[in-house]
């Protein structure tokens, strides 16, 4: 096992790479283990952090990391060897504590329990996949071999279409609303191929764009979407909520609330029932 260590990540160069994969993965789990935590209003377990009523959100922690290791990681000199290592450890610590506030920074309000939260997790596990696809030596659009010395001016015009090809492809995959299709795409360009010519997603731009309300490619997306993506999308979102927690439950201060304005309520007709029966 160490063996295969040096020979593929050490000695190829992607050690950093490693300490960032690593760190990013450890933080984002030990991050939805603490928060699972404060939800469930464990009495031996931290709290939020708060600066008087402020809320400080762990991307602001999460910012300092990325600046802190990124700024690290520049001004380190190449063969700063273990620094360069800590260096990205910290910024994959960072990217972590950032991600998985996504939908927070992305809908400009506090939505981490909601549905619009599970937008955090999906950009969590798509930093995780491509992540591990450099690790394994895996370079998007083939980028390994466009670097490679090209011979001749025809061969460089072939490679330079074949990226721009490529790149097309994954914009067309893209707006059919197919996310993951076209981003894992990047690194298989065969699946750019597929996604490109398959039926877009019935609520995709591509959807709204060329496909009339009713039309036969319309209903085709609709039936794909019912008998082949949805139960696709169940299944990783039970994936999500069993690693992260469920986003369709309302975390303990706003359940205080919302049982204050139930109660409110429940006063304001209870006195209105007694007015109403001095009056007859």
């Amino acid at each position: 096992m160490t063996d295969i260590f040096e020979q593929r990540i050490v000695a190829t160069g992607r050690l950093p790479l490693f300490a960032f994969f690593t760190a990013f993965i450890v933080t984002f789990v030990l991050t939805r283990i603490n928060v699972r935590l404060i939800r469930a209003d464990v009495r031996w377990w931290f709290r939020n952090v708060k600066a008087g009523d402020l809320h400080i959100h762990h991307v602001v922690f999460g910012v300092v990391l990325m600046l802190a290791g990124g700024i690290a990681g520049i001004v380190l000199p190449s063969p700063a060897g273990a620094l360069t290592v800590a260096a990205a450890a910290v910024f994959g610590a960072g990217a972590a504590l950032v991600l998985d506030e996504f939908a927070l920074i992305l809908h400009l309000s506090d939505v981490y329990w909601t549905e619009k939260g599970r937008a955090s997790v999906d950009a969590v596990f798509v930093a995780i996949a491509m992540t591990g696809l450099l690790l394994m030596g895996i370079r998007p659009l083939g980028l390994e071999t466009y670097g490679a010395d090209v011979a001749g001016t025809a061969r460089s015009w072939l490679v330079a279409a074949s990226l721009v090809a490529d790149l097309a492809l994954a914009v067309v995959t893209l707006l059919k609303g197919k996310i993951w299709t076209g981003l894992i795409g990047l690194f298989v360009p065969a699946l750019l191929l597929v996604g490109s010519v398959r039926v877009a997603r019935p609520g995709s731009p591509w959807a709204r764009w060329r496909y009339a309300p009713g039309s036969r490619k319309y209903r085709r997306a609709v039936r794909y979407e019912a008998w082949f993506r949805r139960p696709l999308i169940r299944a990783k979102i039970w994936v999500q909520e069993v690693i992260a927690g469920r986003h369709d439950l309302l975390p303990p201060d706003l359940r205080q609330v919302r049982e204050q304005v139930r109660e409110r309520r429940r006063g304001v007709s209870s006195e209105a029932r007694d007015r109403r029966s001095r009056v007859e």
